[in-house]
């Protein structure tokens, strides 16, 4: 009888003492981790175990508790072996069993950059070397070595990318959001050319590019894209030089300083189209999908130009003859005076 109540009593602690590392275990599996900043975050790369994991969390200062709970929790929630490679968020609330649950699934931090429809190569190339985290190797290249990187070497690099937001994640390179842009501006150029209109003044998509990036320059209200684009088409058609400034103002480079002067648009360059026929050698922007759409689906008419209307709106005013454009750049000339001399008063 001393005997059984002695094995009771020894079961009744030993019950006691896996109920208490029990109740602990489960108390430091769904507690919040002390010591979190705000906006903290931890990175697993590649090689990375749990150890080097616990590890890095000390070094923010988080109280990460006893390291063999780590390893029956990762056992226990499919995570042992199995921490995906990424930035991953570190809330307040973050749990050791949120964390490693998170980190087996891969639900890393997805960050974003957005590509804008008219920006030019330097515009991107600059955006770029400001994304904090994103690592850079565009800067070091020259347009002519960033083209070999991204597999398309001898190609000029302007128009090639499209506007969109881009979704990028820790480790990730500005090369990789590039690749991805460039594939999109390929996948929507082959869609618009398709399924292009008849009779357009150009037989490669390249051209079909280099217009829409002109069209995306010039609208200043989007619901004129296919007016404006009808416009170049038919002065394409009859052999009328472009006369578009913003491919004066590319091919000034550097040398433009905000306004164009009547020596600037007699000034020849290879983008100047008051001074040469047809389309520039290349895109002076990145055109967006509707640009494109725009260029390969131009609207009927017999407009041969279009000035500003001048009311803030961005739009144009569309006129089939020389004469009726003069007056339309008269009314323009005479608001935008009114205008000025209002804001004088």
């Amino acid at each position: 009888m001393k005997f059984r109540t002695l094995l009771l009593c020894c079961g009744l602690i030993v019950a006691a003492v896996l109920g208490g590392y029990g109740w602990r275990y489960l108390q430091f599996a769904d507690t919040p981790l002390r010591g979190i900043s705000a906006d903290a975050s931890v990175m697993v790369e590649r090689g990375d175990n749990l150890g080097k994991l616990l590890n890095k969390l000390r070094t923010q200062h988080i109280e990460i508790g006893a390291g063999v709970y780590w390893q029956v929790l990762a056992r226990q929630t499919g995570a042992a072996g199995k921490l995906q490679v990424g930035e991953y968020a570190l809330p307040i609330d973050t749990t050791p069993r949120r964390l490693l649950s998170a980190m087996r699934d891969g639900k890393v931090i997805h960050r974003s950059f957005t590509l804008v429809e008219g920006w030019n190569l330097r515009d991107l190339r600059a955006a770029l070397r400001k994304v904090p985290l994103l690592v850079q190797h565009a800067a070091q290249l020259d347009d002519a070595a960033l083209m070999q990187a991204l597999g398309h070497a001898g190609q000029h690099p302007e128009g090639r990318f499209l506007p969109e937001t881009y979704a990028w994640t820790r480790g990730d390179s500005d090369l990789d959001i590039l690749k991805r842009a460039y594939a999109g501006m390929e996948k929507a150029l082959d869609a618009e050319w398709r399924t292009r209109a008849e009779d357009l003044p150009f037989d490669r998509p390249e051209q079909a590019l280099t217009l829409a990036s002109i069209i995306e320059k010039e609208t200043g209200n989007a619901s004129e894209r296919a007016q404006i684009a009808g416009v170049f088409v038919r002065r394409l058609k009859t052999g009328m030089r472009l006369q578009t400034d913003p491919t004066v103002i590319y091919g000034m480079g550097s040398n433009y300083a905000g306004n164009i002067r009547r020596t600037d648009l007699t000034t020849d360059t290879p983008y100047n189209t008051y001074t040469r026929d047809g389309l520039p050698p290349t895109p002076i922007a990145m055109p967006g999908k509707a640009a494109l759409h725009a260029a390969t689906h131009p609207a009927p008419g017999s407009a041969l130009y279009f000035v500003a209307l001048g009311d803030g709106s961005g739009r144009h005013v569309f006129s089939a003859s020389l004469n009726e454009h003069n007056a339309a750049v008269r009314d323009y000339v005479a608001r935008y005076r009114a205008q000025r001399q209002a804001e004088k008063q």
